[in-house]
């Protein structure tokens, strides 16, 4: 798709969005349930995509992908009137008579741009903010996830008006032209070295973002845990979508008391979640592509590995790995992982464990396991991410009244329930004046009006 084909497409998402059309209610909560439609009919065919692209098992498929996004659109549905009415806001005094309204307008043209590990949810939960807020939407989903790409293209392009949605396939090249034309917002989800060069053209037009990215989120193990319940819990969200989760537990950083005992439990759970050899498990994942593969297998090769460790690099099999002795030097915790290995650091002092994390970038997520309410709260005031989940992994990622996003190199802005009507609509000011009233004060000649001014709004500003 060249300069042209996608200048055209931004021209009528342009033209159909000043129709007005998409600001009507109606119009929208019709459009958000004709794509749970979509959904739903299409259930199977996104199931199969996903295993062609990345052997996601169907449980994971369902759960991570298409009850996300069933979950958004329903939840908007619901909510939609409610977040779209007027919101009355006090006035003060000094202006009146007066009131004043903040109105929830759509941006206009929309660029989501999604990303491989979750290429349905990671595109189409951004879309139910953007139709519910009355935008009109460009899809950008991932070519590095293929089938499941070439899926969300033709279910859109089949049922919606080219208009009000969009969708554009390619590479960077495909990117680099879509961020040439002038857009309303673009939401990007994806790595933080790709969402510095959104961020610099986006700029250049002074286009507002929203950065959905990433970082090494901590897993905090306190010696105050349910050993069991905290292993196999960890091991879930480690290990679900092989690792390939944006929010999945990066590194354990558990007290040196309870270190063995809980991996063992870890060791327990992977052997109960994908047998004795994960390789032959229905419900275990595969890598990406051979880029991440090679990334990660180089990854083995510092630290002592526990458990796992092998790899298949024709099947692009990394079995659940757990690495012990592992350094802040090491360069497994110099970047994010993004797949199924482990490393665990043990320390003996809390202090000393909050102050290793806060040296380094604040995180996406941040799970803490801990039984002891003092800790919990302590944890809580001395760190700083994105989000946070006490005696469990990932699940606030899928709590609609929950905003998600990160904070710092980790994100810039937040969704998911209200918050994705929110970012996609421009709060709109008005104040509204009555004629019964117009003092003369503000008005020239000023004369000696200043000293009434300034006790008229110490006292009614």
């Amino acid at each position: 798709m060249d300069r042209a084909d996608i200048a055209g497409i931004v021209s009528t998402q342009r033209a159909f969005f000043n129709t007005g059309k998409s600001k009507d209610l109606s119009f929208r909560i019709a459009q958000l349930a004709l794509l749970r439609k979509i959904i739903d009919d299409n259930e199977d065919a996104i199931c199969e995509a996903l295993k062609l692209d990345m052997n996601k098992p169907k449980f994971e498929a369902y759960v991570g992908e298409i009850a996300m996004v069933t979950n958004e659109i329903d939840y908007a549905i619901r909510h939609l009137k409610s977040w779209a009415r007027p919101k009355r806001v006090m006035t003060p005094l000094v202006h009146f008579p007066a009131r004043s309204h903040i109105y929830s307008e759509p941006l206009g043209v929309v660029l989501i741009i999604g990303t491989w590990n979750y290429p349905i949810q990671l595109v189409l939960c951004p879309l139910v903010g953007a139709m519910a807020a009355g935008d009109s939407s460009i899809l950008k989903p991932s070519r590095m996830a293929p089938h499941t790409a070439d899926l969300i293209a033709r279910m859109m392009t089949e049922n919606f008006d080219p208009g009000l949605l969009a969708v554009v396939q390619g590479g960077s090249e495909a990117v680099n032209t879509l961020l040439e034309n002038q857009l309303d917002h673009i939401f990007f989800t994806g790595g933080t070295s790709v969402g510095r060069i959104i961020a610099e053209a986006a700029a250049r037009k002074l286009t507002p973002v929203t950065l959905e990215l990433g970082g090494k989120s901590p897993c905090l193990v306190d010696r105050e845990v349910h050993l069991d319940y905290a292993a196999r819990r960890i091991t879930w969200g480690k290990f679900f979508n092989a690792g390939q989760t944006c929010v999945a537990p990066d590194y354990l950083m558990v007290h040196t008391s309870i270190k063995n005992e809980i991996l063992e439990h870890i060791r327990g759970y992977i052997g109960e979640f994908y047998g004795e050899d994960p390789h032959n498990s229905p419900d275990y994942a595969r890598i990406i592509n051979d880029k991440h593969f090679d990334r990660l297998s180089g990854l083995l090769e510092e630290g002592d590995i526990l458990i796992g460790g092998k790899t298949n690099s024709a099947d692009k099999y990394i079995a659940p790995t757990v690495i012990d002795n592992v350094s802040w030097d090491h360069k497994i915790m110099q970047e994010e992982i993004f797949g199924p290995l482990l490393p665990v650091i043990e320390y003996e002092d809390l202090a000393q464990a909050v102050s290793t994390i806060n040296r380094h970038p604040k995180p996406l997520s941040f799970y803490l396991f801990s039984t002891n309410k003092g800790t919990q709260e302590r944890v809580l005031k001395e760190t700083t991410s994105g989000g946070c989940t006490i005696n469990d992994t990932i699940v606030h990622l899928s709590t609609q009244t929950l905003p998600f996003g990160g904070v710092g190199e980790s994100g810039i802005g937040k969704y998911h329930g209200q918050a994705s009507f929110d970012i996609f609509s421009n709060k709109k000011s008005v104040l509204y004046r009555s004629f019964l009233l117009d003092l003369k004060l503000r008005y020239a000649p000023y004369g000696n009006k200043l000293p009434w001014v300034k006790k008229l709004l110490r006292y009614f500003g």
